[in-house]
C-alpha cells in the first residue's frame, strides 16, 4: 500500500521550533520518509505547550512519520554521518540560523558535489542574505514585519495575534510548496537547488493589496475589528441561547437569499443595502439589523433558516464542537493515534489535502528520543 504521492523521496530534517518540523510533518504525510536529527537533549519541541507528565501534547502531531536520530553536530564523527544522510537524501530541510550548516561543513556547496539532485529548504526569519539574514526572527517577529499584526484587533487597541503559532506555519507551508516545484524541476533535468524560506515574506505574501491599496490607491488598510472594510454583510452573531455564528453574504445574490431567511425582504432594495458598495458604507447598520434577528432565535433555528435558503454560515467553533461536528467525522478529520507516555491516543488533524489515489497517511506519533539511531546509523555507513 502506498503511503502517499511522496513514497520513495527522503527528506532529511534538521532544526526544530516550528516551521521547520511543520514543514516536516506534511511531507511525511504525503508519503516520504521523513529522518529528524536531534540534538542530544531533543528537539525543544518535545516540550513545548500543554505538557501532559512532561511531554508535549503537540509532539506527537508534529513530529508524526519521523524517524529520530540523536547526532551531536559538534563532533566530526556526528557530522559526518549527518553528511552520509544528506548524500543519501532527495530533501534536506532546515531552519537554522543562516551560516550555521556551513560551519559544520553541510552547506549545500559542500554536499552537492556528492549528490547534485539534492534540494536544500532553508527557512529562516529574514531569508539567507540582506543585512538582517542573521538577526532572530521568530513566527511573531515575521507576522509584525510582514504586515499582517497592522491588520488585526480593534482600530483603538493595540493589534493582536492568532492563538497559534501563524508566522511559522504559513513559511513551513511555503517550504512545502518551494520543495514540491523543486521535485518537480528536478524530474526534468536532474539537477538540485537551493530554496530559500524568510518567514517575514512567507507572512508579506498573503497580504493581498495592502501595497497598491496605499501607493496608488492612496488607503492604509488598518485594523478593523471581525469585519473588512467594504465587505458586508460578513461578521459574528450571538443567537438567544449564547451561540455565536459567522454570516457570510456579502455577495449580492446571497445577501438577497438572506433578507428571504430573515423574513426581511425589503431589505434587499432599500438604497442603504442594494449593493455591495452600498453595504459596505452602511456595514454597522446592517450589522445591527441581522444581529436584532439573530439575537432572537436559538442556533438550531437560525442555521435552518440560513441553510435553507443557501447563505453561508459557520458556528465558532471549540475543540469540542470539532470533535462532535458530523462533517469532520465524515471527511475522517479526527485521527487518534496512541503514543508512549500518554494515558489516551492522541486526537490530531488528519492529512489535508485528501489525494484519491495515492493518500497521505499517518504511520505513527513523533518517535521517542534517538529511537531510530542505531538503524540509521548502520543504514548509512556510520556503525558505532
Amino acid at each position: 500500500m502506498s503511503t502517499g504521492p511522496l513514497e520513495g523521496i527522503t527528506v532529511i530534517e534538521f532544526g526544530g521550533f516550528i516551521a521547520g518540523p511543520f514543514a516536516g510533518q506534511l511531507l511525511g504525510d504525503y508519503g516520504a520518509r521523513v529522518i529528524k536529527v536531534e540534538p542530544p537533549g531533543g528537539d525543544p519541541m518535545r516540550r513545548w505547550g500543554v505538557l501532559h507528565e512532561g511531554r508535549s501534547l503537540w509532539w506527537p502531531a508534529i513530529a508524526r512519520n519521523k524517524e529520530s536520530v540523536v547526532l551531536d553536530l559538534k563532533t566530526e564523527k556526528d557530522r559526518e554521518l549527518a553528511r552520509s544522510l544528506m548524500v543519501g537524501a532527495d530533501v534536506v530541510l532546515e531552519n537554522f540560523a543562516p551560516g550555521r550548516m556551513a560551519e559544520w561543513g553541510l552547506d549545500y556547496a559542500s554536499v552537492a558535489p556528492d549528490n547534485p539532485g539534492l534540494i536544500m529548504v532553508h527557512v529562516s526569519g529574514f531569508g539567507q542574505d540582506g543585512p538582517r539574514a542573521h538577526d532572530r526572527g521568530f513566527g511573531s517577529v515575521a507576522e509584525a514585519m510582514g504586515g499582517l499584526r497592522a491588520l488585526m484587533g480593534y482600530p483603538d487597541r493595540p493589534p493582536v495575534r492568532a492563538g497559534i503559532s501563524l508566522g511559522d506555519e504559513i513559511a513551513a507551508m511555503f517550504a512545502v510548496i518551494g520543495t514540491l516545484a523543486a521535485l518537480h524541476e528536478r524530474n526534468r533535468t536532474g539537477r538540485g537547488q537551493e530554496v530559500d524560506v524568510g518567514l517575514y515574506e512567507s507572512v508579506f505574501a498573503l497580504t493581498e493589496s495592502l501595497l497598491p491599496d496605499w501607493e496608488i490607491g492612496g488607503v492604509q488598510r488598518t485594523r478593523t475589528g471581525s469585519t473588512l472594510p467594504g465587505v458586508a454583510p460578513s461578521n459574528v452573531y450571538k443567537t438567544c441561547d449564547g451561540v455565536e455564528i459567522l454570516i457570510a453574504a456579502n455577495a449580492d445574490a446571497i445577501y438577497q437569499r438572506l433578507c428571504q431567511a430573515m423574513g426581511r425582504p425589503e431589505l434587499a432594495t432599500d438604497e442603504r443595502f442594494a449593493t455591495h458598495q452600498a453595504r459596505g458604507r452602511h456595514a454597522e447598520e446592517l450589522d445591527e439589523i441581522i444581529q436584532s434577528w439573530v439575537g432572537t432565535l436559538d442556533a438550531a433555528t437560525v442555521e435552518a433558516l440560513l441553510d435553507d435558503h443557501g447563505v453561508p454560515r459557520g458556528r465558532i467553533y471549540t475543540p469540542a464542537d470539532i470533535l462532535a461536528d458530523e462533517q469532520y467525522a465524515a471527511r475522517k478529520m479526527i485521527t487518534r493515534l496512541e503514543a508512549p507516555g500518554y494515558p489516551r491516543p492522541i486526537p490530531m488533524p488528519s492529512v489535508v489535502p485528501k489525494f484519491t489515489r495515492t493518500p497521505g497517511t499517518i504511520r505513527r506519533p513523533g518517535p521517542e528520543l534517538g529511537e531510530h539511531t542505531e538503524a540509521v546509523r548502520r543504514e548509512f555507513g556510520g556503525d558505532e
